[in-house]
């Protein structure tokens, strides 16, 4: 069936989420630099919710459980549970009241008449009539089971018994089997006997079921699909949404008082007398409790407002509340934004409202967005960042510390001297020996022909060539020294020093394709990264800052780079461990000892003889650790920034990029306080 579509003019009213990828992965970013793990971060995303670039709300799982609950409070605290019972009580009264007068109009007329014998009749079968109505049972099945046997002698009472017990026997059947209000609002012997034969075959199938066998649903669908307005297409859709209603029933059952609890069930088991349907009815509640045990079977609620629910009405609220209470299991057990697919969002929006369902939607479509732009992919049940996420998070970091620099601050890197490099000037000279031999067709034939004159064959002599002439492109080596040590993590500080990382390595690679970014990570010992490691770098769980082991690691990498040459060290403290000769484990201590410093600095020592300068950014400032810093820059004369989290990216690019464009000149930065 095709859908059918209405459309109106845009009015500036209607809203839509505004919600693609790049969105999602930018509103990730922090949490993915800070862990590196995708499915972590999707978690907190699920449990926190989001705004999407429009900045309408996407809400978050902890909201959308607290809605729920409310909306669950608000039921209990507005209905009377109690009022099923109260209810059918007072309508029964309400028969007996009626047959009361019907009686005593009986007797007027038969005493108006002047008809002595009629009088003695009537009165002698009036008398049996309120002694009868006297003894009836306090309890509702007996109240029923006894008019029922009753002679009325008001026929308006007598319709009112019937309708009543019509009415009664088709809620209980709809409260037992699931809204198939088509045959149980028709309570004649042949739809009861139909409902028996349907009742009697889902009990073999879920028996052959049991055995191993494989029941014929298709058949059974043929036979009773008209008793199933949820148009199940499974015999699992089908018991699920039968175990559902019955674990409801089940559940208004539990929430009443014992006496309660026993009037109804008794009145039940009256208006159900067939003894047959009543087996099948309980074979079926005790296949359903085996086959879901989760539905709820044991729930109650504690009601207690003062609006009282009909035995129907009951019925479909105590139904809202288990469908609350599957909503609030399913968003608890949602682990990541994939499970939301299992939501009914149709039910979500009846019970939580249309935007607490258009949320979950969104929600529920978080992963599939990532995974179709090519963001994550899943590896053994689990989410990992691809290496297009990974400069997706650089490119994003890079463009938040960019985004705080002055307008003037930083500019591109263009080198005022001409020389020999890659890059076309668009400028020409006349050539000279020992020049590359990048010819200028253009100028040089217009030498020859403004020598010799027009025509051809033109004749070109060596005076006549001219070369193009190209910017002097550098090229640099860098290597980022992170501290990953967990003083790092203690002083909140890391997430700061990655999110530089990770803007220096999409600067480098987006824009200076030819420079070397090496990444070390340095706590009590060293290790050399991968660029596309660097989101799942986390801090160590370990005390130590193995500054001289950093240190040595990135004096090798640089060792096989050419051009300028230099390490970008990010740290909170002083180096408190090193490594020595023939120890397995490194060294560590604190406060740090001469011999750890002394190890440090011989290290500093062999970079400034390789000619690599060391720049060091400092988040963290003691009057020991600035002694130590003003040491280092004294013996390699690099640079030293004392700084903050909320500044490191504006001094750490603004640095790489004078470095950058400077090449070995070296000035004052100007935008923070250099040892």
């Amino acid at each position: 069936m095709s859908g059918r579509f209405r459309y109106s003019r845009w009015d500036g009213t209607q809203r839509g989420f505004d919600l693609d990828a790049d969105a999602v992965m930018a509103e990730l970013a922090d949490d993915l630099t800070h862990h590196g793990d995708a499915n972590a971060a999707l978690r907190r995303m699920l449990q926190e919710g989001f705004a999407d670039r429009a900045g309408r709300q996407v809400q978050g799982m902890r909201q959308l459980l607290e809605r729920l609950r409310q909306q669950r409070r608000e039921r209990l605290a507005e209905r009377d549970l109690g009022g099923v019972y109260e209810d059918i009580a007072e309508r029964l009264r309400e028969v007996v009241d009626t047959e009361r007068a019907g009686i005593d109009a009986l007797e007027e007329a038969a005493r108006a008449s002047g008809d002595r014998r009629r009088r003695e009749v009537v009165g002698e079968a009036a008398g049996e009539r309120r002694m009868r109505l006297d003894l009836l049972p306090p309890d509702l099945a007996g109240q029923v089971r006894e008019l029922s046997a009753y002679d009325f002698a008001s026929p308006a009472a007598r319709q009112a018994f019937e309708t009543l017990v019509e009415q009664l026997r088709a809620q209980v059947a709809q409260s037992w089997f699931n809204q198939m209000a088509g045959t149980m609002g028709d309570v004649s012997p042949d739809a009861l006997a139909r409902t028996k034969d349907m009742l009697a075959e889902l009990n073999h199938m879920l028996e052959q079921r049991a055995a191993g066998e494989e029941p014929d649903f298709s058949g059974f669908m043929e036979r009773y699909g008209d008793l199933f307005p949820e148009n199940p297409e499974t015999l699992d859709e089908l018991l699920e949404v039968m175990a559902r209603r019955m674990a409801a029933m089940q559940a208004m059952l539990n929430s009443l008082s014992p006496e309660q609890r026993a009037q109804l069930q008794g009145l039940s088991d009256q208006l159900l007398d067939d003894m047959d349907l009543r087996w099948q009815v309980e074979q079926l509640g005790a296949n359903l409790r085996a086959a879901f045990p989760d539905a709820g079977w044991e729930r109650s609620y504690d009601f207690s407002g003062t609006d009282p629910l009909s035995w129907g009405e009951a019925a479909e609220v105590l139904g809202e509340m288990g469908d609350l209470d599957q909503l609030e299991q399913l968003l608890r057990s949602a682990s990541a934004p994939g499970a939301l697919a299992e939501v009914d969002l149709q039910r979500a929006a009846e019970l939580l409202g249309d935007d607490a369902a258009e949320s979950l939607e969104r929600m529920g479509e978080v992963a599939r967005m990532l995974r179709e732009a090519g963001f994550i992919e899943q590896r053994e049940g689990r989410y990992e960042l691809t290496p297009r996420a990974v400069r997706r998070i650089g490119a994003h970091a890079l463009s938040e510390l960019f985004a705080r620099l002055d307008a003037d601050a930083v500019g591109r890197h263009e080198s005022p001297r001409l020389g020999v490099g890659h890059e076309r000037a668009y400028q020409s000279k006349p050539y000279e020996f020992g020049d590359p031999f990048n010819l200028d067709i253009h100028r040089t034939v217009r030498n020859a022909l403004l020598r010799g004159g027009g025509g051809s064959p033109v004749h070109l002599d060596p005076a006549d060539f001219e070369v193009e002439q190209t910017e002097l492109t550098t090229r640099a080596a860098t290597v980022v020294l992170l501290d990953v040590s967990l003083s790092m993590a203690m002083r909140d500080n890391f997430l700061a020093a990655k999110k530089v990382a990770m803007a220096l390595h999409a600067l480098i690679s987006g824009q200076f394709p030819r420079d070397y970014l090496g990444m070390v990570s340095f706590g009590k010992v060293a290790r050399e990264l991968r660029p596309e490691q660097l989101p799942e770098v986390s801090w160590d769980f370990d005390y130590g800052t193995n500054m001289q082991h950093g240190l040595a690691l990135a004096r090798r990498m640089l060792a096989r780079q050419t051009g300028t040459r230099q390490v970008v060290m990010i740290t909170d403290g002083e180096p408190t461990a090193h490594n020595e000769p023939g120890m397995a484990e490194p060294w560590f201590h604190y406060p740090p000892m001469p011999e750890t410093i002394d190890a440090t600095l011989a290290e500093v020592n062999r970079c400034t003889r390789e000619g690599i300068r060391i720049n060091l950014f400092m988040l963290d400032a003691t009057d020991e650790l600035r002694h130590f810093v003003e040491t280092l820059t004294r013996l390699n004369r690099g640079r030293a920034f004392f700084t903050t989290p909320e500044t490191l990216g504006d001094y750490v690019l603004v640095d790489f990029l004078d470095q950058r464009s400077t090449g070995h000149r070296r000035r004052a930065s100007g935008r923070g306080r250099s040892a």
